[in-house]
Order: structure tokens, then sequence, then C-alpha cells
């Protein structure tokens, strides 16, 4: 919603999006189609979200004319993104190495929004999350601020608050229990 206010409010000449190709948990093997075909089921929230917000109609005209771009984080190297309101989604996906680039690319004029839950990584078992680092290096940083949601700012289903609390006390619980055994 900030994204589209400030494209239409003149404060940035454009939106980007993007987001890492990463699956959730079970591996989908080969996609038929050209690179937009197998990239678009990674990107579909993104343009949920996008048509939640805006009109399809308006939308499609705005991508067809490169003011709204929504693009696999690979695809952002070698970029430098000016005047441009910047969103990295599901950044808990990140590696550290691919956090590094994305955040090297904010160009003049542009904000860049990250956001990510890190409940919620994605990546092969040992691999650190470049969100995770990137908290750790940049929090004392002017200009850049970390805001911690909690279950009270569910904006979905009143079920989807009770659930993550739920898992949050089942966490909390075998934290608990393997601090008392020693294991941390």
């Amino acid at each position: 919603a900030m994204a589209v206010q400030a494209l239409f409010s003149k404060q940035v000449d454009r939106i980007i999006l993007t987001r890492p190709a990463v699956e959730a948990g079970e591996r989908l093997g080969f996609l038929p189609g050209d690179l937009q075909d197998k990239v678009d089921p990674y990107l579909r929230p993104l343009y949920d979200a996008l048509f939640d917000l805006v009109d399809n109609e308006r939308v499609t005209k705005m991508l067809e004319k490169r003011i709204i771009e929504v693009a696999p984080l690979a695809f952002m190297r070698g970029r430098t993104l000016n005047n441009a309101f910047i969103i990295l989604d599901e950044a808990q996906n990140t590696t550290s190495e691919q956090m590094k680039m994305f955040l090297t690319r904010i160009g003049f004029g542009s904000k860049t929004v990250v956001t990510g839950d890190k409940t919620q990584i994605d990546l092969p078992r040992g691999q650190k999350s470049g969100l995770k680092e990137a908290e750790a290096i940049l929090a004392n940083l002017d200009g850049i601020e970390f805001i911690q949601f909690t279950d009270k700012d569910v904006v979905r289903h009143k079920l989807v608050q009770m659930i993550v609390r739920a898992y949050e006390a089942h966490e909390e619980n075998n934290q608990d229990a393997d601090n008392r055994r020693g294991f941390n």
C-alpha cells in the first residue's frame, strides 16, 4: 500500500517488487514454458497483493509500461534502482550474498522495504538467512529500521492469529525443554 501511495503521489517513478525463488519445503522439479512461466509461481503472491490494491486493468497497463516491475531477486544484480519504491518480499529466504547484492542496488530517490518472517525460513539446512544476518549487521545504521511484528499484527483470518500463537507457544516450550537438558 505504501508503494502504491508513493507512486500515485509522484514520490517515486516506479515500483519494483522482488523475492527469491525458493520453494517452501517441497521441490517442484522442472517447470515447462519460457522464463516468465517458470518464475511466475514464485512471484504470484506479489501480483495478488497488487491486484488487491489497484484494479486489474490499471495494474496490467502499469506492468506493460514497466512502471511496476515484478522480478525474481536473481535479476537485480548489476542494476541501480533510482527513483523507485523497491520491495523485497520473503527476505528470510535470501542468502547473505543475495541480501547484500539487493541492498547495494538502492539508488538515489528510492525507498526500500524488506519483509520477511524469520520463523519461516525455507533455505536448505545449514544455510544462513540473509535477513537474519542483515539485521545483525545493519541494526545500528542511521536510516535503517527493523520493525518486528507479533501475532497481534496478523491481517489474515482470525484463526491465523491463533495458529501463530500456538506455534510460538510450542517453540517456546521446546526451547525451554532444550535449555533444561543443556542443549543450548
